[in-house]
């Protein structure tokens, strides 16, 4: 019997349709109306992760939950039929209605509105028995994942990130499943909290020995980095972009460090790729739909990185790495105004 292909990247979470509301102005008040001069509507949640990453050309496999309404379906068309994404890991949830999120996007941030329950599959009921996979893209909670373990003991190298912690207990436990990992992609402000550091530069330092390699993104700061494996440490600056949507970004920097380390590169290499993808990401509406990918970073480098003296020093390395043809360029959100 043939071994079955082992994809690029494995991913599984929860599943949103986005909403997204641009040029706000301010942020909203109580008893205020205000209207917006944009809107933006697609898959968010996981969808972030598995459109940037699909878009890099990674094979990727996705485990999450739709629901058995409009929603659930438009978003299974677009990311199996659209984006190409393998969904056999997927279950389709009869009488569950997709979660759906509002994202208010004002400046470099957004406040989220989202209506919804709890899937009725956990992460390990969707993986049992996660299939072969070179990769992992996981999002660590205060719960352990069963499937998790199981799919490192099975060779599949696992980068994780986390989010904010609603309670604020910053619990050190949950940096017990960096054993787990061979990567961590916190924020500053997510590492510092969980390390109990006052600067990105040492909690760098203390996650670094918890896990192989340790990155700390820094939104417009740019992101920093070591590689224990490598004995590499680098530190990069962020493109100076006007963001008219940030939703999604980070995820976008975790699929775009796993597709570059799956490449081999140098870790600066690795870190300004992923900075350029987040970068310009949030130059359209919408998350998962806003992922460059490598048609948009190619646009990018010929149009503006190769002609302009300062960024063609820092992204020289892409013009041998991208690929002489990068394919069609990627579908975008619907949005308004068009």
């Amino acid at each position: 019997m043939d071994e079955e292909p082992r994809a690029d990247v494995l991913l599984t979470g929860l599943l949103f349709h986005d909403i997204v509301l641009t040029g706000l102005g301010k942020p909203p008040t109580p008893g205020e109306e205000i209207w917006t001069r944009g809107m933006g509507c697609g898959p968010g949640g996981i969808a972030n992760l598995a459109v940037a990453a699909a878009r890099h050309g990674l094979t990727t496999s996705l485990a999450t939950v739709f629901g058995d309404d409009l929603y659930g379906r438009q978003l299974k068309e677009i990311l199996a039929g659209q984006e190409g994404i393998d969904l056999r890991c997927s279950r389709t949830a009869e009488g569950w209605d997709t979660p759906v999120t509002v994202s208010l996007a004002h400046g470099h941030d957004r406040a989220l509105v989202t209506h919804g329950t709890p899937p009725p599959y956990t992460q390990d009921q969707l993986l049992p028995d996660p299939p072969p996979a070179r990769t992992a893209l996981v999002h660590l909670g205060a719960e352990r994942q069963e499937w998790l373990g199981k799919a490192a003991a099975s060779g599949t190298l696992i980068f994780a990130d986390v989010g904010w912690d609603p309670s604020e207990q910053w619990s050190g436990e949950l940096l017990e499943q960096l054993s787990l990992c061979h990567a961590f992609l916190p924020n500053d402000t997510e590492a510092m909290r969980y390390t109990r550091t006052d600067s990105p530069a040492a909690a760098l330092g203390a996650l670094a020995d918890l896990t192989p390699v340790a990155v700390i993104t820094r939104g417009r700061e740019g992101a920093l980095a070591v590689d224990q494996l490598t004995g590499e440490y680098a530190e990069v600056p962020a493109l100076d972009i006007v963001a008219i949507d940030a939703t999604g970004a980070g995820d976008v920097f975790g699929a775009s460090f796993v597709a570059a380390s799956l490449g081999g590169w140098p870790l600066a290499d690795r870190l300004r790729f992923a900075t350029l993808a987040a970068g310009l990401s949030v130059r359209r509406h919408t998350g998962a739909l806003a992922a460059p990918g490598l048609h948009g970073i190619t646009h990018w480098w010929h149009t503006t990185g190769s002609r302009t003296p300062g960024l063609f020093r820092d992204y020289a390395f892409l013009a041998d790495r991208l690929p002489a043809d990068p394919g069609p360029a990627p579908h975008e959100a619907p949005v308004t105004p068009r």
